[in-house]
């Protein structure tokens, strides 16, 4: 909800309106009689006053359309030059947008304006891809505050109609003509477990409980940074106090600690696909005897895959395996994961939601036997600020078989798009 903004969000459109006519109104007075006049003579003095009022309020709107026709057409430009064909979408940038983000889409220098707010470049496809269209189409339609930016990005929906916003939005697109970095459109929400396919920009806190059985407690806080157009740059450092026998003492400290690279492999924003191999290592720094790590290096390749699904539902699929470099350490282990979940908002630009359940499983590799297990996470993120950057998720984790030893959790994380803003920024 990702991404995950200067004067609009990092490559919003932003840029100027023509205002439409607004007017007050003219309260009258009802009743008898008004210091001993008639009913009558009230009555026609109110009708001729408002007689006065229609005919302004008519003159005024004719003078007022006669404004914007002319403000749209020869009225902005040199004598000679045409007036742009509001029939197009490069017609529509013209009209609307150049006199901020100039013919180029690079933003023109703010001396030119009349405000200091950095204006972003539509050719930088780091940040210009990132938002699916529908982002843009809001900000475009409703303006800056909507989203937490600066009053400077006005509003268009007076302006131009929903179909035209669209437009300008189609033509904002051609600034990045690198395919290579995958569009907003194919960051699906995060689920708890499950590793997404689309790189990211993040920082999240996780943090579960036990609800049965020994009490346990686990944190862990990932940072997530890009790399050129397809890659991504992870760490993932876990937390945790633990018992482990029910009443017993309790232990805690930092876990093994991991490090992965994420790339996409492919990816259609016509089909709603993107597909993507990692990599991570475990390194062996959480005390074994505690609980908290196992002892040794553990390898980590896995593939992971989103879809796109009718009525803004989606799809989560990751598969991959654990390597110990010390199998009388650690188990190697075979796993999968599968997340099926919808988005809605509340109203047509509000805050979003996204309940999603999660299956989770996994095959672990034994000395003398292979145990499956099986666990359910049902779940639902929502963003929490107004620029839709920081979001919360809460699920409960369950065991499905071999339940024994296998508690209930419950789960929570907290995530920070840093790259759309700071933590504080567009609430």
């Amino acid at each position: 909800m990702k991404r995950r903004a200067a004067a609009t969000r990092s490559g919003r459109p932003c840029g100027g309106r023509v205002a439409g006519p607004c007017g007050g109104r003219v309260a009258g007075r009802s009743g008898g009689r008004v210091g001993g006049a008639s009913i009558g003579r009230v009555a026609g003095r109110g009708r001729y006053l408002w007689q006065r009022v229609a005919i302004f309020a008519v003159v005024g709107t004719a003078g007022s359309f006669l404004f914007v026709a002319a403000a749209l057409s020869s009225a902005w430009y040199p004598s000679g030059q045409q007036a742009p064909d509001l029939s197009t979408p490069k017609g529509l940038y013209d009209a609307g947008c150049r006199y901020c983000h100039a013919d180029d889409g690079r933003g023109v220098d703010l001396s030119t304006v009349a405000f200091n707010t950095p204006l972003p470049d539509f050719t930088d496809c780091s940040f210009a891809t990132r938002e699916p269209d529908a982002d843009w189409f809001i900000v475009t339609h409703q303006g800056g505050p909507i989203r937490g930016f600066d009053h400077s990005m006005p509003a268009y929906n007076e302006a131009y109609s929903d179909e035209q916003i669209n437009m300008v939005v189609d033509y904002l697109r051609t600034f990045c003509a690198d395919d290579r970095w995958p569009r907003g459109e194919l960051n699906y929400p995060r689920p708890i477990v499950t590793e997404k396919a689309y790189p990211e920009d993040e920082l999240v806190f996780t943090m579960g409980a036990n609800v049965d059985g020994p009490g346990g407690v686990a944190g862990a806080f990932q940072y997530e940074k890009r790399f050129l157009a397809a890659g991504q740059f992870e760490v993932f450092v876990p937390i945790g106090a633990l018992q482990l026998e029910t009443d017993g003492a309790w232990l805690g400290g930092i876990g093994d600690i991991e490090v992965g690279y994420k790339h996409v492999l492919a990816q259609s924003l016509d089909r709603g696909m993107i597909f993507s191999g990692n990599l991570a290592v475990k390194l062996p720094t959480g005390d074994a005897d505690k609980g908290l790590g196992t002892g040794t290096f553990v390898f980590e390749p896995f593939v992971s895959a989103g879809f796109g699904l009718p009525r803004n539902s989606f799809v989560h699929v990751q598969t991959g395996v654990e390597l110990p470099t010390n199998t009388e350490k650690a188990d190697r282990e075979f796993f999968w994961r599968g997340v099926v979940g919808t988005t809605f908002t509340a109203g047509r630009f509000g805050r979003a939601f996204s309940p999603m359940v999660e299956i989770l499983g996994v095959t672990e590799f034994e000395d003398e036997q292979t145990v499956n297990n099986l666990d359910l996470l049902p779940q639902v993120q929502f963003t929490l600020n107004t620029r839709q950057h920081i979001m919360a998720n809460f699920g409960v984790r369950f065991p499905v078989n071999n339940t024994k030893g296998r508690p209930t959790q419950l789960i929570f994380y907290l995530l920070w798009e840093w790259f759309d803003g700071g933590f504080f920024d567009g609430w």
